[in-house]
């Protein structure tokens, strides 16, 4: 921000003066000095009220890693399979919900409200962490997370193990909400992603299936908006797929899956629930999700997707 009645290396409290102009009192540059603050200030990032005082905490398990990160409450920034990222850290990971004459709260949305942390706890291979490090290995890491939503209750469970990643959700409240949706398991993969496959287990045989493009038609679109038990996304470079399967959803959630286009930024997993839907009073309710990886070539990726879902569901 520039002050256009500075010059050169003059201090602030010197201002340069019109012919004739009298000199300004200090107290005129403190409106400015306050401009100046509240830049700067905006650009900190956001620092949670729990924590380790660390930006991100990276665990290795096996031929996974993922990153958690401080800015965005200590939720997903990143997970990559064989040192290679398949997703992006350009977006948020989590749950978010929204509320009629509100908007968004939750993971990264800080716009109207800060989702309340209150409680952290991390495990790597069944060891509590009191002050995790920022780069952990081992054959497993857990993460648990609590928090508030207004009048909803959250925990979030992350698992990495085995070389999979074991998400679970348990929401509550005590009074009755009236929601424009929420979303879970947001996983913001790769623009380079190209491709996505999905099905269900009542009809295995049925699968949905197309391809990301970054034509403006196809820009900010989404894809699938069905209830389905799992759903496949591949990179080409790569050679890359991963499969989400939902293990468990309430039933009066509706739980669709979709995936939203956005060519340059990413091909973003949600699965929505409480479409317009007031969540009734003592609400109780867990979603789960595992999601594995896989490699294979451009032309056999959906058999080995699909072999994958199965796999998944034992």
């Amino acid at each position: 921000m520039s002050l256009l009645f500075l010059s050169g290396t003059r201090s602030l409290a010197r201002p340069r003066l019109l012919t004739g102009q009298a000199s300004p009192p200090v107290f005129f540059l403190i409106p400015f000095l306050f401009a100046i603050s509240a830049e700067l200030l905006a650009k900190e990032p956001y620092r949670p009220s729990l924590g380790p005082h660390l930006p991100s905490i990276t665990a290795r398990c096996g031929e996974l890693t993922l990153m958690l990160r401080q800015s965005s409450q200590w939720t997903p920034g990143r997970i990559d399979y064989q040192g290679i990222p398949m997703t992006t850290e350009k977006s948020a990971y989590g749950s978010v919900f929204s509320f009629p004459g509100i908007g968004f709260i939750g993971t990264n949305h800080f716009e109207n409200e800060p989702e309340v942390l209150t409680s952290l706890d991390f495990f790597l291979d069944d060891k509590p962490l009191k002050e995790p490090a920022a780069e952990l290995s081992g054959a497993h890491f857990r993460f648990v997370r609590e928090s508030r939503i207004r009048d909803f209750k959250m925990r979030c469970e992350i698992t990495v193990q085995a070389n999979r990643v074991f998400e679970t959700t348990r929401v509550s409240t005590a009074k009755a909400a009236p929601l424009k949706l929420v979303y879970h398991f947001m996983h913001a993969w790769s623009p380079t992603v190209d491709a996505y496959l999905a099905g269900s287990d009542e009809a295995p045989e049925e699968t949905i299936a197309g391809r990301f493009l970054d034509s403006v038609e196809e820009s900010r679109k989404f894809h699938v908006r069905k209830k389905v038990d799992w759903i496949a996304v591949r990179e080409p470079a790569s050679g890359q797929f991963a499969v989400s399967r939902l293990l468990e959803a309430p039933d009066n959630a509706q739980n669709l899956s979709m995936i939203w286009n956005v060519p340059g930024t990413y091909r973003k997993y949600y699965l929505k629930c409480f479409d317009n839907y007031t969540v009734p009073a003592g609400f109780d309710g867990t979603w789960r999700m595992v999601t594995g990886f896989g490699v294979a070539g451009n032309d056999d990726w959906e058999p080995q997707a699909r072999a994958l879902a199965a796999e998944l569901a034992k």
